[in-house]
């Protein structure tokens, strides 16, 4: 059965962040295939709002919103999304044209809660919170520093473990829904060939650590540095498009002594079509997770290497208990330890078509969109 969906993400808030465009994209298109009328809800801030030159502007006027609206475009999504700023009325389609078509939606899927309005919020049939970034959220709300989940119905997450035996994440009372990230695969088709392992990253991110019953859970260059002579102890080309600030003098030094290449993720992949590109002209990815998502066994899984996968692009990924949901092997190398991801490098080299086939058919069996988020609809009840 279809209808009509809301999904409310932050492409506005985050514009040339091509991975993050296409994190809300696969949804979007996923809920499209499968007949269902789409609309996207963003929000911006006034101080969020950047002109071409990176000054303070009006949010009409704004790269944010140009950026948007851009990718709407792309997608012949033209007359189908709304940006809120507070105190105006909305800009692409109007407060009340807003209002009426998220009352006849069957579903909002709000990712991390990023749609805090509560006007709106209350007009939707079904509240669902989507978790991308399983462990944060659960435990600012266990220490009751914030709570990003009130006002909502159902919650969902990529942290395929959260509520299970063995997850260190908590699930703060709540029925946790598992969901692999979906990939449009007509998108992502299969592209042969690629030289350099590579990978599309945030070095910290824009949370920090954080310390939950007796442990500190951290980020992702907590993980890295641990993967650093990686590069050095196989033949591999390593080329990461690395979001990382220039004042990490002593990393920058560490990751170019080690080796690995540093390409500005903006000139790479600062569009959906530009991080597509870099995406498929890669041999694989290698894919370091945050300390977060290893450490509390979350299951997360990356919506970047359901994109890899599904161009026929072999992902070596560090485990963080996805092997129960995912076939891995071929295709699908997970690794834990330094020894782990450099015999993973070898397999690859040794037998690139193999796992090649492989992770396509990783992608087709696991990761399509349909696939997914048909799944998704069944476990909300709105089949």
């Amino acid at each position: 059965m279809s209808g009509a969906v809301a999904i409310a993400a932050a492409l506005a808030q985050r514009p040339h962040v091509g991975g993050h465009t296409w994190m809300a994209l696969q949804y979007v298109l996923g809920f499209r295939t499968l007949g269902w009328d789409v609309m996207v809800i963003d929000r911006l801030e006034p101080e969020m709002c950047r002109d071409t030159g990176g000054e303070p502007c009006a949010a009409e006027d704004s790269v944010n919103v140009a950026y948007l609206a851009a990718a709407m475009d792309r997608f012949d999504l033209g007359g189908d999304w709304a940006v809120l700023v507070p105190g105006r009325e909305p800009i692409g389609m109007t407060r009340r044209e807003l209002e009426r078509r998220l009352g006849a939606s069957r579903l909002l899927l709000n990712v991390m809660g990023y749609l805090d309005d509560e006007d709106l919020l209350a007009r939707a049939a079904l509240r669902v919170f989507l978790d991308i970034d399983p462990g944060f959220g659960q435990m600012w709300r266990a220490l009751d520093l914030y709570d990003a989940f009130a006002g909502h119905d159902c919650f969902v997450s990529v942290g395929t473990n959260v509520g299970r035996p063995g997850c260190g994440v908590p699930d703060c009372g709540l029925a946790w829904i598992p969901t692999l990230p979906p990939v449009a695969l007509e998108q992502w088709p299969f592209a042969s060939g690629g030289a350099a392992f590579t990978t599309v990253a945030s070095w910290r991110g824009p949370f920090g650590p954080i310390e939950y019953e007796g442990r500190t859970y951290g980020l992702r260059v907590h993980e890295f540095r641990r993967f650093l002579p990686l590069a050095r102890l196989t033949n591999a080309t390593f080329e990461v498009a690395l979001d990382i600030d220039p004042t990490e003098q002593r990393d920058l030094a560490s990751l170019a002594e080690h080796g690995w290449t540093l390409v500005d993720p903006r000139a790479v992949a600062g569009d959906p079509d530009a991080y597509r590109d870099f995406i498929q002209a890669s041999r694989a990815e290698v894919m370091v997770a945050k300390n977060m998502y290893v450490d509390t066994r979350s299951g997360w899984f990356s919506d970047r290497s359901a994109c890899y996968l599904a161009s026929g692009k072999p992902v070596l990924a560090q485990d963080t208990g996805f092997d129960g949901v995912l076939p891995c092997g071929d295709g699908l190398l997970p690794f834990a330890t330094l020894e782990q991801a450099a015999s993973a490098v070898e397999r690859v080299f040794i037998e690139p078509e193999r796992h090649a086939r492989a992770a396509r058919a990783i992608a087709e069996e696991h990761l399509a969109a349909e696939r997914v988020l048909a799944r998704l609809i069944d476990e909300l009840g709105v089949g």
